[in-house]
């Protein structure tokens, strides 16, 4: 039998199923996208609500600076080396129970990390969040991609889960401003307490379980490589960053993070059944959308974490109004949102509209390098803000939409996984790589000048965030040469329980 014959019966399948799909769409499937949006914002937030109340943390538990950064790495290890795990997990064993595992874990590792009496009991807390938080993550966007049987209705699923998860930082640094200026650092951790409580009512009473890869097994060995290339990737950038570059844990884990991974993908070629089936890389839209996540996550950090540098340090905001700056960037991206996976991308494809995205999100970034020691938010930033959410609202959902859709309903869990490792190597990279290259232009402008100056201090720090953003914004601009050369022509066709059809 040809491949073209092939081809087209898979197509006529997929036409078959999505027509059957569409009539039996779950009546309760928009109270599902409300709770599996609350779980995914209580994962996203995490990643950055804690960073604002670290300098009150650690007065009151009286750590070192040192210290400091394993609140925010702990996290990061446990997140990106479990992921996968957790996605098969969810496709073994049901996404019911490992939804609600991951909210009531994620729940108890939170009112853990509040109640810290210390720097280990706060370290371990953040471990068993990341930890938890890589079995819900998958859980709740492969729930998205079975629940919504209709293309219509899914793009519009996606679309605001893709918002939350692109803008998830931001509401992250307005709610850890808030809570820490109106009560107290350790809120930031309790607050997840309140939102696992609605998320786990509503996902016992809305979900129903499906082990769609009952009839497989856990590859073990695949899971050890993955996990450790994983764990060794993150935690060699994150060495990066503390240290430097030239350090041999640097170097030593980031090599040994690239042979465990290419170990895990000869694996998966001859594992019966593979953590991560090769069939759900070979999709050229698919790859193409896993490393726009990636890359799109590595430039966010620019934004975030350079900015709310320079808006308190430099501006004078406080934690709270640092958050509020934010807001505009979450409104754009949440627009644009809808309109690229529900208007853009089923017209013209993602040949055109992420690539679009990419290149807004670049001249926004560009355009952002222009702040200086007298400028002012309304006319440096906000308008620059505006113009990267309307960027990074076009790429983010589009991607997330495109890096599930069409994969067989056993491996849903593992594919969305794969999602979220993107978007968690990508910020790892991204926070290494423009910390070292801002604290190194700020070093060379200090070079040759008095550095007792507080006005030649000032400047340096400028430096050190203009030379971020432009880093950031050539990320952007490689990320639209990829997406262009990677995303195949026209519309896509995709259905979430259909057979994957292989378009090389």
């Amino acid at each position: 039998m040809s491949q073209k014959t092939l081809a087209d019966g898979s197509r006529a399948a997929t036409a078959a199923i999505d027509a059957a799909g569409a009539s039996a769409a779950s009546p309760k499937r928009w109270w599902i996208l409300a709770v599996v949006a609350v779980a995914q914002l209580m994962v996203v937030l995490d990643a950055t609500i804690v960073n604002i109340a670290l300098p009150s943390a650690q007065t009151d538990l009286g750590f070192s600076d040192g210290s400091r950064q394993w609140i925010v790495t702990a996290y990061a290890l446990a997140f990106a080396s479990l992921l996968l795990l957790g996605g098969r997990i969810a496709d073994l064993f049901g996404r019911k129970p490992a939804f609600l595992v991951g909210v009531v874990g994620f729940a108890g590792a939170s009112a853990l990390g509040g109640a810290a009496n210390g720097f280990t009991m706060l370290v371990t807390a953040r471990a068993l969040q990341g930890a938890f938080g890589a079995l819900l993550a998958p859980a709740a966007l492969s729930l998205l991609n079975t629940t919504f049987t209709d293309a219509r209705e899914r793009a519009r699923a996606f679309s605001v889960y893709g918002a939350i998860a692109g803008a998830g930082g931001a509401v992250g640094l307005l709610l850890g401003g808030v809570l820490t200026d109106t009560l107290d650092w350790r809120w930031t951790l309790y607050v997840n307490v309140a939102i696992a409580v609605v998320a786990f009512a509503g996902g016992w009473i809305l979900l129903d379980n499906h082990r769609d890869a009952a009839n497989a097994r856990l590859d073990v060995p695949g899971t050890v490589l993955v996990a450790a290339g994983l764990f060794s990737l993150v935690y060699g950038f994150s060495n990066a960053e503390t240290h430097d570059w030239e350090s041999p844990l640097t170097w030593g884990f980031l090599i040994a993070g690239g042979v465990l991974l290419a170990a895990f993908a000869w694996w998966q070629t001859r594992a019966a059944h593979p953590l991560l089936p090769l069939r759900i890389l070979l999709d050229r839209n698919r790859a193409a959308s896993y490393l726009a996540v990636l890359i799109s996550g590595a430039g966010m950090f620019g934004v975030f974490l350079f900015l709310t540098y320079y808006l308190q340090l430099n501006l004078g905001f406080s934690p709270t109004k640092t958050g509020v700056a934010f807001l505009p960037m979450v409104g754009a991206l949440m627009v644009t949102a809808q309109a690229g996976t529900t208007v853009l991308l089923p017209r013209i494809g993602p040949k055109a509209v992420i690539p679009l995205g990419f290149a807004i999100a670049t001249a926004g970034m560009a355009w952002l390098t222009g702040i200086g020691l007298g400028s002012h938010y309304a006319a440096a930033v906000l308008p620059q803000l505006i113009v990267i959410g309307v960027g990074l609202g076009l790429v983010m959902p589009t991607a997330m939409q495109l890096a599930t859709g069409g994969v067989a309903a056993q491996d849903a869990g593992v594919a969305s996984a794969t999602v979220n490792a993107m978007q968690q190597v990508g910020g790892s990279i991204g926070t290494a790589l423009l910390n070292t290259l801002a604290a190194t232009a700020a070093t060379n402008y200090l070079s040759g000048r008095d550095a007792t100056s507080k006005l030649v201090r000032a400047q340096a720090t400028i430096e050190s965030y203009t030379t971020a953003f432009w880093w950031s914004a050539g990320l952007f601009a490689a990320g639209t040469v990829i997406a262009f050369l990677l995303y195949r022509r026209g519309v896509p066709q995709q259905d979430a329980d259909a057979a994957p059809v292989v378009h090389m």
